[in-house]
């Protein structure tokens, strides 16, 4: 097992073999049954849905050997061999482990001690291409034998078991249409297998393919320049995510790599992404075809929205015909006709997804689906599966219990959250609690975001944004590396804020601007931008002030402070008026004093607020929580779970509102 392992991390580790959760690797062994006491034949194998580079051994499925051939005296053929799934269980070794996966039996099956199976794109560019037999007796001779076209299952596992008995000479098969099988007698011996018929693949594929295998440049589609590219694509993506997202929402992933603006820079790209892709892997994550503009990079934005929006229609038309082409009885219902993958040449790659990662793996699936496009037409021509096997892999009752067995969706899964001065303190906390609800963050601070990003889980759950909140021109460039992170923008916390705390006669002008530059003005400018991302996405959204119990409690020596907080409060009704015809909500949350683990406090602002009420620094916490109701000092975290339960699916019928998180201050009760 330790062996198996290790080689699956090798492999896994390298994009040129498999693809993220693609493929699965296997070996076979003895333990002590522990009834018997006897020596019992096992399988580990990779089990369903997981991922060879990371694998684990709770990942792996553990099964009896002897049962699991027996299986054949019951196998009543390909009409019921989805059947032999449910009879996987009935062989398990034990408790716990993986659920096994649909190729348990090719593992099972072949007559070797280790099996691996791969999606490698060289492999996959045989497979796929139109004369793949031919190709691969030319670069293999004997040693690799090819397989036609069957969905994974049961007989394919029979069919390769066969090819190998009857092929003695033979290190592995090229599966028509999907990837590559390779055995050893040892886990050594099956990688140098895996590894060769790979780059035997790359090597044979390079040397006899033709230049511009997806034909001559058009000019109308040559990319744009990085800088400018980026921007295009921060306009468009939160249109993009709406029309992604009118079945349910998504996160989105933007992609820019060479592989996919020069595919969409060629002639050929629009016959090719028509054709779909192929690998069942590949269109299971990118459905089978994208979405793509047929407009350059250059034309009017609005031209663009508007194109998008007709050919959004089209799609959905058409993929609602082929699901109404290929359904039977007991057909899963159709999951939704919304694009996952949504091309524009000159600019590049949106990808969506349930969550970042998601639609991270849905992206990369394409970038290896045109590195087989590639490869098939440079030596031969490119020929995916037909559409009615297609069809019948993204609607098999199999993978419909794989969708099945994953976890229910968390309160905020699919929002995406920008969250200002979240460096730090009441931000920090929001930050934590918005990411920890499903949330995907954007943490913006003028310091410390880096930091609560990498806390947060890195790029597949949050990002980080220096932004100083008076500059409209770092807002502007948050709110774009924001949609190109997650594709757009669903909540926005205005939590960024400073004070200096000192009696009239000595708060000076540049105290006063200060304060009300940051907290108002910066409130303003924040909301304003998210307005504009929010309005273009129309999928509604939350935006949420942390003001202050100081808005409503007049206190002493803190007046530039209080009246930017109240600056901020009114704000929230103001706007609660205005944005709700879009469906988005404004609320905000009025916290008391909150000493622990605030960089207001931590700041000097602590000090000068004992000084003022003749208490030491250290025991302010304790004073402010002497003076409210409930005896209680609030924490960030406080103000983090208001937050959370004005945004978090509970509330939807709320606007324009504060909520207190004050312990009970009765000064500052609402009027």
């Amino acid at each position: 097992m330790d062996e198996l392992l290790a080689r699956a991390h090798r492999l896994g580790a390298d994009p040129r073999n498999t693809n993220y959760a693609g493929g699965n690797a296997s070996a076979k062994g003895t333990a002590v049954d522990p009834v018997t006491g006897d020596d019992v034949g096992l399988l580990w194998v990779k089990g369903s849905g997981g991922d060879l580079g990371t694998l684990t051994t709770e990942g792996l499925a553990v099964l009896r050997l002897d049962r699991l051939r027996a299986l054949t005296g019951v196998y009543a053929g390909v009409e019921a061999e989805d059947d032999m799934v449910a009879a996987f269980d009935y062989c398990l070794h034990g408790k716990g482990g993986a659920a096994p996966s649909i190729d348990t039996a090719m593992h099972a099956l072949v007559d070797a001690a280790h099996v691996d199976h791969l999606h490698p794109d060289s492999g996959i560019a045989l497979a796929c291409a139109a004369d793949g037999e031919k190709l691969t007796a030319e670069c293999f001779g004997e040693q690799v034998v090819w397989v036609p076209w069957r969905r994974p299952g049961f007989q394919l596992g029979l069919d390769i078991a066969r090819v190998k008995e009857a092929n003695p000479r033979a290190i592995g098969v090229i599966l028509g249409g999907h990837g590559i099988t390779a055995w050893g007698d040892t886990s050594a011996e099956c990688e140098r297998n895996s590894l060769h018929i790979i780059r035997t693949a790359e090597a044979f594929l390079a040397a006899r393919g033709k230049a511009e295998p997806f034909g001559h440049l058009v000019s109308e589609y040559t990319p744009l320049a990085p800088e400018t590219r980026r921007e295009r694509a921060a306009a468009l993506a939160p249109t993009i995510r709406a029309l992604a997202s009118q079945d349910r929402p998504q996160v989105g992933h933007f992609d820019d790599s060479a592989e996919i603006l020069e595919f969409l820079s060629r002639a050929e790209h629009p016959r090719l992404a028509a054709l779909g892709t192929s690998c069942p892997d590949h269109f299971l994550r990118t459905k089978i075809r994208p979405l793509v503009l047929d407009l350059p990079p250059t034309a009017p934005l609005d031209e663009v929205r508007s194109r998008l929006r007709e050919l959004h229609t089209a799609y959905r038309e058409e993929y609602a015909a082929y699901y109404a082409r290929h359904a039977g009885p007991g057909s899963p219902a159709m999951r939704g006709a919304d694009p996952a993958i949504v091309l524009i040449p000159g600019v590049g790659m949106f990808s969506f997804g349930r969550d970042k990662q998601t639609a991270r793996v849905a992206g990369a699936f394409y970038r290896n689906a045109v590195n087989v496009m590639r490869a098939a037409e440079a030596v031969s021509s490119y020929a995916p599966i037909e559409e009615r096997e297609k069809f019948g892999i993204e609607y098999w009752d199999l993978e419909e219990a794989k969708l099945r067995r994953i976890p229910g969706p968390r309160p905020l899964a699919t929002r995406i959250a920008l969250v200002t001065g979240a460096g730090s303190g009441i931000g920090r906390a929001i930050a934590h609690r918005l990411a920890a609800e499903g949330a995907c963050v954007v943490v913006a601070d003028v310091k410390g975001a880096e930091a609560v990003a990498e806390e947060l889980g890195g790029a597949d759950r949050a990002v980080a944004v220096t932004v100083d909140v008076t500059s409209e021109e770092q807002i502007a460039a948050a709110f774009r590396r924001a949609v190109l992170a997650f594709g757009g923008v669903d909540l926005v916390v205005n939590c960024a804020g400073l004070s200096v705390s000192r009696p009239l006669l000595e708060t000076t002008a540049r105290d006063w601007d200060l304060q009300h530059a940051v907290m108002a003005r910066g409130s303003f400018l924040v909301s304003r931008e998210a307005a504009r991302v929010m309005t273009e996405q129309g999928l509604g959204g939350d935006i949420v002030y942390i003001a202050s119990k100081n808005a409503v409690f007049a206190g002493p020596d803190n007046i530039a402070y209080s009246a930017a907080k109240a600056d901020q409060a009114h704000q929230v009704r103001l706007l609660a008026a205005e944005l709700g015809k879009h469906g988005i909500r404004v609320n905000g949350v009025n916290p008391d004093g909150v000493v622990r683990g605030s960089g207001i406090f931590a700041g000097g602002w602590g000090a000068r607020r004992a000084a003022t009420y003749g208490i030491p620094e250290d025991e302010l916490g304790a004073f402010y929580a002497r003076r409210t109701l409930l005896g209680r000092e609030v924490l960030p975290e406080h103000v983090a779970a208001a937050v959370f339960a004005l945004t978090g699916g509970d509330l939807t019928r709320t606007t324009g509102t504060h909520i207190p998180v004050d312990a009970g201050v009765a000064a500052a009760f609402l009027r």
